[in-house]
């Protein structure tokens, strides 16, 4: 009975240290292709001239699509209008699953060239995973403005 015992809180202890069924489950929900709505401020007035990315201005985001491919975790975006520099830029992606036993997702996203080696020595970009269903997608991003914090949420529908 004792050996029993041992086993089972082996196994659940095994299970506990493996990656969550609910981040699996969000990964694969990326997969396709999105369209970054809108760029938005929550509890913030005014206008502001926000870069996303180290990219672009938030303004040449807005209609934008964006490819996730959940199996190998890389994709690609193409901003467009007025004013902006399009065409496609590539990542790496990923949900960092250490948040994701409290509902709180990371998202992580490093930008890179055609064969995706990074372009920003490594660098990348954490944004907080707001909500995700199989056709809408928020993401934010806490700044520090005139110190506060300042909040970017970027809005995407699936395609």
């Amino acid at each position: 009975m004792k050996k029993i015992m041992i086993l089972s809180f082996v196994a659940v202890l095994l299970a506990a240290c493996g990656p969550s069924k609910t981040a699996k489950e969000a990964r694969k929900t990326f997969d396709g292709e999105w369209t970054l709505t809108s760029v938005t401020y929550p509890n913030s007035s005014g206008e502001f001239d926000v870069t996303l990315l180290n990219d672009a201005n938030a303004s040449c985001f807005e209609s934008s699509t964006w490819d996730f491919v959940s199996n190998n975790n890389r994709g690609s975006y193409n901003v467009q209008g007025t004013n902006c520099s399009g065409g496609a830029r590539n990542f790496i992606w990923s949900i960092d699953e250490e948040n994701t036993p409290d509902g709180i997702y990371d998202f992580l996203l490093k930008p890179t060239d055609e064969d995706y080696k990074s372009t920003t020595g490594n660098q990348g970009f954490r944004m907080n995973l707001k909500s995700l269903s199989d056709s809408q997608m928020v993401w934010e991003q806490s700044v520090m403005l005139e110190g506060s914090p300042f909040v970017i949420r970027m809005n995407f529908s699936k395609l």
